[in-house]
């Protein structure tokens, strides 16, 4: 079985969620679609900005982690399309950094499986995040 490319290096453009999106438009048993993105904020530690998020992860691992989640998400709602896809590598304040993209033959569906999927992978794949601050510190982020 093919996998899918999950990663991206740097943000994930504008452009590529355009084309994911539109790359749906032929599915015609397609009712609804939802989508969470996941944006760099400004946060502020100790009166500095943080800047940039770093994130690396343990991609086997985190790959396995993401394959189990599109299994039991598919298993657990009735979806026609689930698309996880994070960013590797340093993503700018403002940057999107997680798209997930889920479509079905209904509305309710894709607003529970989209949370489920949200929280899953913040909890449960080894993606870490290191904030990046103005003066040149770093810190491993706290998800929240």
């Amino acid at each position: 079985m093919k996998r899918k490319t999950v990663f991206i290096e740097g943000a994930i453009t504008p452009e590529f969620i355009a084309t994911s999106i539109a790359k749906h438009q032929g599915k015609t048993s397609i009712g609804a679609h939802n989508i969470f993105l996941g944006q760099v904020r400004e946060d502020s530690i100790d009166s500095r900005k943080v800047t940039a998020i770093d994130f690396s992860c343990y991609q086997e691992m985190a790959e396995k982690k993401l394959a189990e989640i599109r299994e039991t998400t598919f298993q657990k709602y009735e979806l026609t399309c689930m698309h996880i896809y994070h960013s590797l590598g340093e993503v700018s304040v403002g940057g999107i950094c997680i798209f997930v993209f889920v479509s079905a033959p209904h509305r309710p569906i894709v607003y529970e499986a989209t949370e489920y999927i949200v929280n899953e992978v913040k909890t449960k794949v080894p993606i870490f995040g290191k904030e990046l601050i103005e003066g040149e510190t770093h810190q491993w982020k706290k998800n929240n």
